[in-house]
């Protein structure tokens, strides 16, 4: 299957329940079922190819032998729950699928909390959500293609995968930002950070996995023989967008260590009140978000140790020192946020939390590059971003590279969107470290602090 015909397949069964205005509404169910659908099928291969191989003497007894010796398949199926036997359920399907999915984890402690979480019997004031017609009609679909290892190769489901994503997204609204990078962004978060083999790569708020994947595949493109994958770290506080974190990680034959829960309240990576550092850290935390000063001023982290957010307006601070001091020595961070991070306070001739932050990262010489990226990128935020660049090994001490891509984009339909073309100019221009007239601009730590630590492009 090529890729078109492969995301027309996968809309095409997410618009089955109720068409596609309603389809996004139904990820919840939609996502762990094609994750099924590939479980199944990459077991049945595994199955033949141990007979193809003379292993066994046919597939039910290695099916027999793989029941008592779970590692010599990626997962193990029980038989009664394979997808030909979910498919010959006619009465109180949503049941069965639900039974099957939670005795699949069962078996599969790496699955648990992934495609375990969901109902697919629940109801709404009294009505099923998604009826067993329905959901026979969506099983029909998946049906029609196999998405076994010699039927779709993993970057390419995956990238199909992140296809449902953004639809999802389209039709989400301010949620969307919840799950959901636009990938163009992503690619270009990746090529910034540009990871090296072995390295820890670390997400703190890492919605559906997206930056992390984008990462090593930017890895794959680099590296034509990779001996030393990254080692994907993330955390993420809502469940069910954890659940499509790991389905996102499995999909496209990577493994990430992926925890639930708040980040900046409770930290998953951490051991003796000490945090877990990172060779890379990468995100886009939600924007302008609040906590209480208490969160900040209680830490015992010492996360939050260039000042206290303001607690009234905007945490980005907050996110971005958890971040910093999520770094090894040498480690750098790449983070998309509200272009008012690297403003507000400036210019006042009162003190201002947000500004003193960022003049200790400045006089400090961590901030390597801010880089204004276009309006109406994101699904949650109508307005521009800044992606900020803060590196403990800079190759250009004392130096910051300003870079203003906010003209750097295609109109599109319902947001916009960076072409390869605006995500080639952004990275070459960091990478040769120059200045190009109405681009970009170097500024030395003395200018920035002459501009009263004013860093936007």
């Amino acid at each position: 299957m090529d890729m078109p015909m492969l995301e027309n397949w996968l809309w095409d069964a997410a618009c089955s329940i109720r068409g596609p205005i309603d389809a996004p509404k139904f990820k919840d169910y939609i996502l762990p079922l094609l994750f099924y659908k590939r479980l199944c099928d990459v077991y049945e291969d595994e199955m033949r190819e141990f007979v193809r191989e003379k292993v066994f003497l046919n597939e039910e007894f290695a099916k027999l032998y793989v029941k008592s010796d779970r590692k010599l398949v990626r997962f193990y199926i029980p038989e009664e729950y394979t997808w030909p036997e979910i498919r010959k359920v006619t009465t109180n399907l949503g049941e069965r699928l639900t039974e099957a999915l939670r005795d699949i984890a069962k078996e599969n402690p790496k699955l648990r909390g992934v495609i375990d979480i969901k109902d697919f019997n629940e109801t709404s004031a009294g009505q099923r959500i998604i009826s067993d017609e329905a959901l026979a009609r969506l099983i029909e679909i998946l049906n029609k293609h196999r998405l076994g290892l010699g039927d779709v190769e993993p970057d390419i489901l995956g990238r199909a995968y992140e296809y449902l994503l953004r639809k999802f997204a389209e039709g989400s609204g301010q949620s969307a930002g919840e799950f959901y990078t636009p990938r163009e962004v992503g690619i270009l978060m990746a090529r910034l950070l540009d990871a090296e083999e072995g390295d820890d790569v670390y997400d703190p708020a890492c919605g559906s996995g997206g930056l992390l994947i984008k990462a090593q595949l930017h890895l794959k493109e680099k590296v034509k023989e990779i001996k030393k994958p990254l080692k994907l770290y993330g955390q993420e506080i809502n469940s069910f967008t954890y659940a499509m974190a790991k389905m996102n990680a499995f999909i496209h034959d990577m493994d990430a260590d992926i925890s639930v829960g708040d980040t900046i309240r409770n930290p998953r990576f951490a051991d003796g009140g000490r945090l877990k550092q990172f060779d890379r850290v990468t995100a886009n935390p939600m924007w302008n978000q609040k906590f209480p000063p208490e969160v900040f001023e209680n830490d015992s982290y010492d996360r939050f140790l260039f000042g206290i957010p303001p607690s009234n307006s905007s945490s980005d601070w907050g996110w971005i020192q958890h971040m910093f001091a999520s770094l090894k020595e040498k480690g750098k961070l790449v983070v998309v946020i509200d272009t008012g991070v690297m403003s507000r306070g400036s210019g006042n001739t009162g003190s201002n939390k947000e500004r003193e932050i960022r003049k200790k990262f400045v006089d400090g010489d961590c901030i390597e590059a801010v880089i204004l990226i276009p309006e109406n990128l994101f699904y949650n935020a109508g307005g521009a971003g800044n992606i900020i660049v803060i590196n403990k090994d800079k190759a250009h001490k004392s130096e910051i590279l300003l870079i203003n891509a906010s003209k750097e984009f295609a109109k599109g339909r319902p947001k916009n969107y960076l072409t390869e073309e605006n995500v080639d100019k952004v990275e070459r221009v960091y990478k040769n470290w120059e200045e190009v007239v109405g681009f970009s601009k170097l500024i030395s730590n003395e200018e920035a602090a002459r501009n009263d630590y004013n860093l936007s492009p």
